[in-house]
C-alpha cells in the first residue's frame, strides 16, 4: 500500500512513518497542497492522507480540487474532534472518512486498510483467490489451509497482485509500490521476492500461482479471469525527479 501523506508537520511525520512501514505501508510526504495536487495529477497513490492544517491552503480545499479534476483517490483527513465544522467540511470535499488527528496509530492503520480494500471492491478484512487466503489486518497468509511464513515485502507484494488479479503489474509499479521511491533496491529483487512466494505456495501444493508475462511482469489470474492487457499504476517519482519537476 502506498500513501501520500499531506503534512507539514516533522513531529506527525515522523511519528507515522516508521509505524506505516512496519505495517506495510509505503509513505510518500509533502508539506504543501500545490504539491498534492501535482502528485496526485501525475501518479497513482492507494490512499490520500490530509493533515488539518497546511502552509498553503485549507485542506478541503485541496480535496476539492483534485475531485474537481476526477481523480478518485481515497482521501482520510485529520481533524480535531472539538472542530465540527471542518470535519463536515472534509466529508463534503470528498473525504471517505475523516478521524480525530491525535488517533491511536494502530486504530489509523487499521482505517486505512479498510478504505483501500473498499476502494478495490473488497469489504472484507480478507483476500482470497483459490487456493490462498489474506487476512489484512492481521498481516498473516494462508494456502491450502497452511499458514505461509512471509516476510513483510513478501505479503505486501502478494496483497498487491492479488487485489488487482487479472490485471498485469509491471517489476516497476511493483517497486514502486512497495517502496514508494525511497532507498530502493534495483528491479530485480522483485524478481527475487516472486521466486520466494513460488516456492512457499509450492511446498503447500499451491502451484503457478502467480504468473510471468513474458516482457510486461507480473499477474494473479482467478479461475474464470485472463490477465487484462492493462498495467496499472504509474512508478514514483525520485527525489531528484521531483526537485526538477518543481524547481
Amino acid at each position: 500500500m502506498r500513501v501520500l501523506l499531506v503534512d507539514h508537520s516533522a513531529a506527525l511525520l515522523g511519528n507515522l512513518n516508521a509505524y506505516f512501514a512496519a505495517n506495510g505501508i509505503t509513505t510518500e510526504h509533502t508539506d504543501t497542497g500545490e504539491e498534492a495536487l501535482e502528485l496526485v495529477r501525475h501518479y497513482d497513490f492507494d490512499l490520500l492522507i490530509l493533515s488539518s492544517t497546511l502552509l498553503d491552503m485549507d485542506p478541503s480545499a485541496v480535496l476539492r480540487r483534485i475531485r474537481a479534476a476526477g481523480r478518485t483517490t481515497p482521501a482520510l483527513a485529520l481533524s480535531s474532534m472539538r472542530n465540527p465544522r471542518a470535519r463536515m467540511q472534509a466529508f463534503a470535499a470528498g473525504a471517505d472518512d475523516v478521524v480525530d488527528q491525535n488517533i491511536d496509530r494502530a486504530e489509523l492503520v487499521a482505517r486505512i486498510r479498510a478504505i483501500i480494500r473498499r476502494s478495490r471492491g473488497h469489504s472484507q478484512a480478507s483476500l482470497q483467490v483459490g487456493a490462498v487466503s489474506l487476512n489484512l489486518e492481521m498481516q498473516t497468509a494462508v494456502a491450502n489451509g497452511t499458514s505461509l511464513a512471509l516476510t513483510a515485502k513478501e505479503f505486501a507484494l502478494l496483497q498487491l497482485l492479488m487485489m488487482r488479479k487479472n490485471m498485469v503489474m509491471t517489476k516497476e509499479a511493483i517497486l514502486a509500490q512497495l517502496y514508494g521511491g525511497l532507498d530502493e533496491p534495483e528491479v530485480k529483487i522483485i524478481d527475487v521476492f516472486v521466486c520466494k512466494i513460488r516456492k512457499k505456495l509450492a511446498a503447500v501444493g499451491v502451484a503457478d500461482f502467480v504468473g510471468t508475462v513474458w516482457g510486461r511482469g507480473y499477474t494473479i489470474c482467478d479461475q474464470s479471469g485472463r490477465a487484462d492487457p492493462a498495467t496499472p499504476t504509474m512508478p514514483m517519482p525520485t527525489e531528484a525527479t521531483r526537485r526538477l519537476a518543481f524547481a
